[in-house]
């Protein structure tokens, strides 16, 4: 079956977000048409004939990687009506959206599944996971503010210096997304008002880390308190915030980490092993323009040396092929040599196996155990030291 992949009009919104509430059950239901000019995204859909049958959306956002931010295609809404599920749609609707993605500057993608198998076989690999969690909020009985530093709420003055605290935070990890650019206006105001609470630790004036919350509507010992963001550049800074948190404990039995990924360090001060993970979101990548993303993301700036390797078996996007890669200070040269051919004496990545490396997600003789990496293992250890280096995680969902 033919359908046209493109992006909707206006008059369709209505039948765009109803297509998403089939799937997701939200937003509800509109009962007047909807907006699809928002921020940061642009909607593609296919059609038959004038029924909609897929939509997916592109947001536009800049990830961290290596310390540097990388242009990123982050997918949301992948939705198939029923009756059209199994007959192909997503590949033409993934390459029409990269194709727009590639035209802004996109060099990688990103997206949370619904199943990861679907977005394997495109080439998609999970490289960490979100995992909301929680624990007791007797836990920071034991914690208690640090000299030198105070706590207290945020006002709209103090959003630079927030997301700044958050910059720094992300820079020192893989996956995180920027927080600014098309797909987050700047707005100070909103951001303090888009929780009950944000609370600040300073040291003789200078924020050095923040917690975002809400007080929510239960209480008692079964009743929680959202805590979205909880960050800080020092080891008081965390103290600070875990004291305030703890403050709460007269009013609710638990404390719940919206944004927790992977080893957080907070765990690191922690008195107890009461910390319960909730669930495990996997959160997946795919390079969608090699050379690009390569030169975008961050290295040591100890390393110098050349590799070369192959990608062969992408489905969509046309990353097959020999590159070399050049690093000198933390810079990168890449460069794309040509096809690949059966015999050449390079490590050769999948496209789900170059998503994990760059990520530094796993080892080399880790992607190779699960059929990632194939080839010469001679440069394994130089490939697993470009990439590695920083913990791979993600705080925001979309």
């Amino acid at each position: 079956m033919d359908f046209e992949i493109r992006t909707p009009t206006q008059d369709e919104a209505e039948r765009f977000w109803r297509l998403g509430h089939e799937a997701f059950g939200f937003p509800p239901t509109p009962s007047e048409p909807g907006s699809i000019d928002r921020p940061g995204a642009i909607p593609v859909v296919a059609m038959d004939g004038e029924t909609m049958a897929g939509r997916m959306v592109d947001r536009d956002y800049d990830c961290w990687f290596g310390g540097k931010l990388v242009p990123t295609s982050g997918i949301g809404g992948v939705t198939v009506a029923m009756e059209y599920r199994g007959q192909g749609l997503l590949a033409p609707l993934f390459t029409e959206l990269f194709r727009i993605a590639k035209n802004r500057g996109a060099v990688i993608s990103a997206l949370y599944p619904s199943s990861v198998g679907i977005y394997r076989r495109l080439g998609y690999e999970v490289i960490c996971t979100s995992d909301p969690a929680r624990f007791p909020i007797s836990a920071l009985a034991r914690i208690t503010a640090p000299e030198g530093v105070r706590t207290r709420r945020a006002t709209a003055a103090d959003g630079p210096a927030i997301r700044e605290a958050y910059d720094v935070w992300a820079a020192a990890n893989n996956g995180p997304l920027s927080r600014r650019g098309a797909s987050f206006p700047v707005d100070d105001e909103e951001l303090i008002k888009s929780f009950t609470g944000i609370t600040v630790a300073e040291r003789d004036g200078t924020i050095i880390g923040y917690t975002s919350w809400n007080r929510g509507p239960s209480f008692g010992p079964d009743g929680e308190l959202q805590v979205f963001d909880l960050i800080a550049a020092e080891r008081d800074g965390y103290r600070a915030l875990l004291a305030a948190l703890g403050s709460y404990a007269s009013i609710v039995g638990w404390i719940k980490i919206e944004n927790a990924s992977g080893l957080d360090l907070v765990l690191q001060l922690f008195p107890t092993s009461e910390w319960q993970v909730l669930d495990s979101q996997p959160y997946m990548l795919k390079i969608i323009d090699v050379v690009g993303a390569l030169q975008a993301r961050g290295y040591p700036t100890v390393i110098s040396t050349t590799v070369e390797f192959g990608v062969a078996g992408d489905p969509i996007t046309g990353t097959d092929g020999h590159y070399r890669l050049e690093l000198s200070a933390g810079v990168a040269r890449c460069s794309r040599l040509g096809d690949l051919r059966a015999d050449s004496p390079v490590p050769v990545f999948t496209p789900n196996g170059l998503a994990i490396a760059y990520a530094g997600a796993q080892s080399a003789a880790g992607i190779r155990t699960v059929g990632g990496l194939s080839g010469s293992a001679d440069h394994d250890d130089t490939l697993g030291a470009i990439f590695g280096g920083r913990p791979a995680r993600i705080r925001d969902h979309y």
